[in-house]
């Protein structure tokens, strides 16, 4: 099975999450951010993830550590669900439209972390959200889940539309590259024999 359970506790956040790269899509999340929470619930919908996330934080100052650190623990869970990797498709690329706004999204699960991250937003919030935090979380992510990962809203003007749109194209990004290629599968999808740096 691949799946992955961590728990990271600092003096700022405590998040546990749970992932089942084989699930259906079932979300229990409770970060205590209302947007992000909605955010990852579309995420594992769209990606087919179980996923389950229980997070306490120092939302008192403000909600940055939270939405970073969730995405420093989805990107190691998603690393230690994917073991060597055997079998996977390992790229995929996608336009996802949100309304008015256009994302592609583009990642490769290749052991080395970088983020292209090319969104920008007309207004500094989305409810209590501070839009800077989407780049945040999806940095957090591919450091530690080990992709390369290029994200970029072609056009859009409604900022839950671009945040949303970036959530979704990562989750239809991330279904594709971690299947299965019936082809190719038990080996490993790199000419060096194996994937990790």
């Amino acid at each position: 099975m691949r799946q992955a359970e961590i728990v990271r506790e600092t003096k700022e956040t405590k998040v546990r999450l749970a992932v089942n790269l084989d699930g259906t899509g079932r979300a229990s999340i409770a970060t205590g951010i209302g947007f992000f929470d909605h955010m990852l619930d579309l995420l594992a919908r769209h990606a087919r993830f179980d996923l389950e996330v229980e997070a306490e934080g120092d939302l008192h100052v403000d909600f940055h550590h939270t939405t970073e650190d969730v995405g420093i623990v989805l990107g190691q869970a998603l690393r230690r669900a994917l073991g060597d990797m055997r079998g996977i498709t390992r790229y995929a690329d996608l336009h996802l439209p949100m309304d008015e706004t256009l994302t592609r999204v583009a990642l490769d699960i290749s052991g080395r972390p970088f983020l292209v991250f090319r969104t920008e937003f007309k207004v500094g919030k989305i409810g209590e959200f501070d839009t800077e935090l989407v780049r945040e979380f999806f940095q957090a992510f591919a450091s530690n889940a080990g992709v390369t990962l290029h994200v970029e809203t072609l056009y859009g003007d409604n900022a839950h539309h671009i945040a949303e749109s970036c959530f979704k194209g990562l989750a239809r990004a991330l279904r594709a590259a971690v299947a299965i290629d019936p082809a190719a599968a038990g080996e490993i999808p790199s000419t060096k024999g194996a994937l990790g740096g």
